[in-house]
């Protein structure tokens, strides 16, 4: 079976552009609900329209449902994916592992893609969502093709193969919503990753020629793409849901020219000319990403970088001379490279002054100084206006159609039209003798295969006729008519039956048992401190868990997993899926915050896969915890440092061009933001930990958790002293 290649939709010009160039499915956003808030995304109303428009023409749609849903919100979530379901969507693509559990029940007929925010990386997480009726999982955008192709599993496996990369994984950032109260579980992220840093060693600033120190390229697997459709990889992902509809178009057109190519057994290259066209349109430099162990990070700039265009090598007050490489016209846009900043080009001089609307290779031009430039910089073409018009026009997509008709004497004129797929027939009036003029078949054909403004096109036309037959030419006209509507009506009708269950009730739990205090620690020492004066101690040091076990110490497992050992009848702290799935049935397991549950319906998805205690997301305040009905088993933080991110990029690693310095010095590690606050950087299996500047602290507040139920309290050590911790103890109130 032929790869899926799937492009982005953010408003119904991209959609009409990933058609007619070449996509099989397109991905889209409603107005709820969708991790592209900020995209302009779609009305109920258009969605209806989106959904019959891509099906004419035999392209899926698939909607993205993939934020984290709280408990007020779950009935508006249900009634919004019902309305999709009713009206044909091909798929949802969801996160909330609470609402992927609740709606194989109530939507049981519904297909759900697991998004790339689940986290999907393992064999035992894929494992879990193949269990609850997942049809396919967008795969994390860390994982090589080699770690792809060995991933044995029958499930459908979606990968990215251009377009912006996040620097964490995917459902794994904290840093948006903990810094600005905009979620990136919630489709609200601000982009922290893309603003600059410095990188601190104890307390002084490293030299590191360049500030966007999480800043990722752009993916583009353009030149490996033989190797990726040689894998067992289903669909092919295209990022830009907020990129513009001819970047939309012509990055699908590139794809499914290559696509094409390779099922047909020819030479898999693009032309030159395509190779600048994808540069000015939007490019970070390029990466070919984690799938092919690539570089991802851009230091130098978080922004656009277009194509070199020329230098600057003459500048005063009011002009700026510029020698081109290429040609620049009047209304592009152009960027300088080291001044990072850029305009468009309104007005645009020869050598003799004279405006002119082009420069050549070669020229000397200038434009005026609105930039207030100062030095004799490298230019960058980021606008190509010529470029954006082209594109803006493209060929409509056509379906092939084939006729048959049979017009016999005194029978009625049968016609029936054919995609291939659907067949639809009508009949027309009774066929009678021509007294003075036949219809020929030429006639026939000549008013069938008007079908210009129809998504359709004439492939073959088989008629079985009498001679010397009458067939008005209108009625041809309204059977062709009414072919087309009905053949319409057949490609965009509900495929699937429609089932709606009930959501299931979720009846008022809390723990009337005594209040729990649990820490997370880093060392020994800490361990220590807390040891018998705390109800459950947390470790990711799996040899001091091995030392303190049977004092109530659980091992944290890492959130990345590539492999399990097989523990049994041990404690275990989860950070993901698949760890969850592989000892829960084994082992006592909480789940850690990392799984994002914020509703009634992941709590008890959990609790029904064998989970002893789960501990809810920080992003899950006392307002919505309170709108829980199931708090008898949940646990809350209420003191720490939150994990902000974790990377496969590591930092110390690429700037500081050293493997080692993690394991072979102590020094500490920081990134520290355009305010001064710093970030500590901690480096676990070859990952990287980017932890928040501040400790949350809610130890004030637990009396009024207490009185809505909650038992189970968390605090978060990293590097706390004995006395320190020992202070943070005495402050919890008790209320054992």
């Amino acid at each position: 079976m032929k790869v899926e290649l799937l492009s982005p939709v953010g408003n119904k010009e991209s959609l009409y552009q990933a058609i007619h160039n070449g996509a099989d499915a397109v991905y889209l956003g409603g107005k709820s609900f969708g991790a592209r808030k900020y995209a302009d995304n779609f009305t109920n109303e258009e969605l209806i329209e989106v959904i019959n428009y891509a099906h004419i023409y035999g392209v899926k749609v698939y909607i993205t449902a993939n934020t984290i849903i709280y408990n007020d919100e779950v009935e508006e979530f249900v009634n919004y994916l019902t309305f999709l379901h009713k009206n044909n969507v091909d798929a949802v693509i969801m996160q909330d592992i609470g609402m992927i559990s609740l709606i194989r029940k109530v939507l049981p007929n519904l297909e759900i893609h697991a998004s790339t925010q689940c986290h999907n990386h393992n064999i035992y997480g894929i494992k879990c969502l193949k269990d609850l009726g997942i049809t396919r999982v967008v795969l994390d955008r860390e994982m090589s093709l080699s770690e792809i192709n060995n991933l044995d599993i029958d499930i459908e496996k979606e990968i990215f193969i251009h377009g912006a990369l996040c620097v964490s994984y995917s459902g794994c950032c904290l840093f948006s919503s903990l810094n600005g109260g905009r979620s990136g579980n919630r489709g609200e992220c601000v982009g922290s990753c893309r603003l600059p840093y410095k990188l601190i060693e104890n307390d002084k600033v490293i030299d590191t020629k360049g500030e966007y120190l999480l800043s990722t390229k752009e993916l583009n697997t353009l030149d490996n793409l033989k190797e990726i459709l040689d894998s067992n990889i289903n669909s092919l992902k295209i990022e830009g849901r907020m990129k513009s509809p001819e970047y939309v178009g012509f990055i699908t057109k590139l794809y499914r020219i290559l696509i094409d190519k390779y099922y047909n057994n020819e030479e898999m290259k693009l032309t030159k000319e395509d190779i600048d066209s994808l540069k000015v349109l939007f490019n970070r430099k390029f990466t070919k990403g984690f799938l092919f162990n690539d570089n991802i990070i851009n230091i130098e700039s978080p922004n656009h970088q277009g194509i070199n265009l020329g230098r600057v090598v003459q500048i005063n007050k009011n002009r700026i001379y510029i020698k081109l490489d290429k040609v620049l016209n009047q209304e592009d846009g152009i960027r300088f490279k080291e001044s990072n900043t850029g305009m468009i080009v309104n007005m645009l001089y020869d050598k003799n002054n004279k405006l002119i609307s082009k420069g050549l290779s070669g020229d000397i031009i200038s434009i005026p100084n609105k930039v207030n430039l100062k030095t004799n910089d490298i230019v960058l073409k980021t606008i190509d206006k010529e470029l954006l018009e082209r594109l803006k026009h493209y060929e409509k997509k056509k379906i092939k159609v084939s006729y048959k008709v049979i017009a016999k004497l005194n029978q009625k004129l049968f016609i029936s039209l054919n995609d291939g797929e659907n067949n639809v027939e009508v009949t027309g009036n009774v066929i009678e003798s021509s007294i003075n003029n036949p219809i020929t078949k030429e006639e026939i054909v000549e008013k069938l295969s008007k079908l210009g403004n129809t998504p359709f096109v004439l492939n073959n036309i088989d008629i079985n006729m009498d001679d010397n037959i009458f067939i008005s030419l209108k009625e041809l006209n309204e059977l062709r008519r009414n072919l087309v509507d009905k053949l319409i009506s057949n490609r965009t009708k509900n495929k699937k039956e429609i089932i709606i269950n009930n959501i299931p009730k979720i009846n008022e739990t809390i723990n009337n048992g005594k209040v729990n205090i649990n820490v997370l620690v880093r060392n020994e020492e800490q361990l220590l401190t807390c040891l018998n004066k705390v109800e459950n101690i947390y470790t990711d040091d799996y040899k001091l868990y091995l030392k303190y076990k049977s004092n109530n110490v659980y091992y944290r497992t890492n959130r990345v997993m590539s492999s399990f050992k097989d523990f049994k009848n041990e404690n275990i702290l989860a950070s993901e899926l698949g760890s969850i799935y592989k000892y829960s049935k084994d082992n006592k397991v909480i789940s850690d915050y990392f799984l994002n549950v914020v509703n009634d319906y992941s709590i008890k998805f959990l609790q029904e896969i064998n989970v002893d205690k789960i501990v809810i997301s920080p992003e899950c305040n006392y307002d919505k915890i309170k709108l829980l009905h199931n708090r008898k088993n949940i646990e809350v933080i209420i003191y720490g440092k939150m994990e902000l991110m974790i990377m496969k990029y590591c930092p110390l690693k690429e700037l500081l061009n050293n493997c080692s310095v993690c394991k072979t010095n102590k020094n500490k590690y920081y990134l520290q933001d355009r305010l001064g606050y710093k970030y500590k950087i901690i480096h676990n299996n070859c990952l990287t930990h980017i932890m928040h500047y501040r400790n949350i602290d809610y130890i004030n507040n637990v009396k009024n958790y207490i009185d809505i139920g909650i038992k189970n309290y968390r605090i978060e050590l990293l590097d706390e002293t004995q006395i320190e911790i020992q202070k943070l103890l005495e402050k919890i109130p008790k209320y054992y």
